[in-house]
């Protein structure tokens, strides 16, 4: 069995986080596990608290995982504090981490900044550069690309731009701003568009982590870049479809929607 690795913060009502990759990466077929970053106290609703661990036990969380049960794919969420995104990129580099899927989780689709300068920075020269994969909202692509990005064409541009600078294919994903669900994948110097429809269902809590999680899985059991992001969003889309509704705020999504066995 192929096995993944979440690096990333929990919530604590089950619908992002590591939660949602864990449950995402079982439902794709591969051993989920995880490093958690942070604590945090949140619902449908949002965040009231978040308690981080330290640099010193992310570290040995990693060094258990990597010399016991050895990840295929590594999938990466929200890492915020500086000393842990080092911390982090130490260890992948100390272990020849592969097929490393990164989620910037810099900005909300709000637009509100969701980590603070210089954690920006750590993660700009310390992470992002090990990634095989980073997946953007338009918000956080433009903050990548230092660029406005109100067009497809834009799309193209910011994608390109910050494959070049790290070295890694982009999955800029256009739901956000963009007038569709269409996403753009940038790898090896060509582009290709991912056509989504877009489903009305207002329960979207942890989409990105989501979408990262099942595209990690899918590189950990041998798939190519882009069957892994096409097979990653007929899987959102599922999960989607489902229209699971739970929780007072934007509700999660139905991670299982495709598991049909007797103990269901």
């Amino acid at each position: 069995m192929r096995t993944a690795l979440t690096i990333a913060g929990s919530d604590s009502s089950g619908g992002a986080g590591i939660q949602a990759d864990i449950k995402t990466m079982l439902c794709n077929g591969v051993y989920a596990m995880s490093a958690i970053t942070a604590l945090t106290a949140q619902n449908t609703t949002g965040v009231t608290d978040i308690m981080e661990v330290t640099p010193e036990f992310l570290g040995k969380q990693l060094d258990m995982i990597f010399t016991d049960i050895y990840p295929d794919a590594v999938k990466i969420g929200m890492v915020s504090n500086p000393m842990l995104i080092k911390k982090a990129a130490e260890k992948l580099k100390e272990y020849h981490a592969k097929k490393i899927v990164v989620d910037p989780v810099m900005v909300a689709t709000s637009g509100a900044s969701l980590m603070r300068e210089e954690a920006v920075e750590t993660l700009k020269t310390q992470l992002l550069p090990l990634a095989d994969l980073l997946t953007p909202n338009i918000p956080e692509a433009e903050v990548l690309a230092d660029m406005k990005i109100r067009t497809e064409e834009d799309m193209i541009a910011a994608a390109k731009k910050i494959s070049d600078c790290y070295g890694c294919a982009v999955l800029c994903k256009g739901g956000h701003s963009i007038h569709d669900a269409n996403d753009l994948l940038y790898c090896d110097g060509r582009y290709q568009w991912f056509h989504g429809k877009r489903i009305q269902n207002p329960n979207t809590h942890g989409t990105g982590c989501t979408l990262s999680s099942a595209i990690a899985s899918n590189l950990a059991k041998g798939f190519s870049m882009k069957e892994s992001v096409q097979r990653a969003k007929d899987y959102i889309s599922g999960a989607l479809a489902d229209m699971l509704d739970l929780g007072k705020g934007s509700g999660p999504l139905n991670h299982g929607f495709g598991i049909k066995t007797e103990f269901c």
